[in-house]
């Protein structure tokens, strides 16, 4: 004890403790001896300045419509210049995978994103209503000015736990999709302009033809809108009558198209749900 509190060694762990005795010629105990005897005097602490690192909470969002829980995130778009990209900005609504709002820049800054959000708002009127906007760490996500914004528009902010990178999976889900469908060009962007168009492109598509697996094939804007329920009624009943006219086709069931009620960001796992029941 009075080794591992003397001037030089308090700020130490047993491991730096240790070699750096024997460089000095002394050998009191191993590593694991020295842990030992601190934890008995209940010094097995960090025995440094920085404070213990905390772990981060898991964050669970729920949505059962749309227009409660948004994700955001900033791609680049190559283009013709080498080093040189546009940012694409988007927001995408979980529930509905809608993509609320977009827009492509030359630089990424935080004005871009307020006025980005701000537009989102009030197109999908939220105002009075309550929002949760998921993004990562990036520098832009938490700028002071952005959140200045979301306080005056009413708007919770969520983020990713800092190394975990499934966290915005709604958002990178949605950029793979962007730049593996056919619709990707072949060839950089040789302006902004022409980024800008193919944004919208494929926004259009992609809220209004896309049919989305995770939506049971049915479009965002339908899901948005709250046509979808309809549209898969109607399907299971196309199904149950083709059953009924030919049942010697169909070994079991007909196809199941009934959509979960909500969805949820960062879903806790069943163990965890229920230690926290207990």
């Amino acid at each position: 004890m009075d080794a591992a509190n003397q001037p030089g060694y308090a700020s130490l762990t047993p491991h730096q403790i240790v070699p750096k005795l024997a460089d000095e010629g002394i050998y009191l105990a191993s590593e694991s001896t020295f842990y030992r005897v601190l934890k008995e005097a209940n010094q097995n602490t960090r025995r440094g300045r920085a404070k213990a690192p905390k772990r981060r909470v898991l964050t669970t969002h729920r949505a059962d419509g749309p227009n409660q829980v948004w994700c955001w995130d900033i791609t680049w778009l190559p283009t013709t210049v080498k080093g040189r990209f546009y940012y694409w900005y988007m927001v995408k609504d979980i529930y509905s995978r809608k993509l609320v709002t977009n827009e492509v820049h030359e630089s990424e800054c935080s004005e871009h994103a307020c006025a980005l959000l701000e537009k989102g708002c009030l197109r999908e009127r939220t105002a009075g209503r309550p929002l949760v906007l998921h993004s990562d760490n990036g520098h832009v996500m938490k700028g002071s000015l952005l959140r200045e914004s979301m306080i005056s528009l009413g708007v919770e902010p969520s983020f990713s736990r800092p190394r975990v990178s499934n966290d915005n999976a709604y958002a990178e889900a949605l950029f793979r999709t962007a730049k593996y469908c056919p619709l990707w060009p072949d060839q950089p962007f040789d302006e902004l302009t022409q980024a800008r168009l193919w944004v919208q492109k494929f926004v259009e598509w992609y809220n209004e033809e896309h049919r989305h697996s995770a939506l049971k094939y049915v479009t965002p804007d339908e899901r948005h809108e709250g046509k979808a329920l309809a549209l898969l009624l109607a399907r299971k009943d196309l199904y149950e009558s083709a059953k009924a006219a030919n049942p010697s086709r169909w070994s079991g069931n007909t196809r199941n198209w009934q959509l979960a009620e909500a969805v949820y960001l960062n879903p806790e796992r069943p163990d965890a749900r229920a230690a926290m029941a207990c």
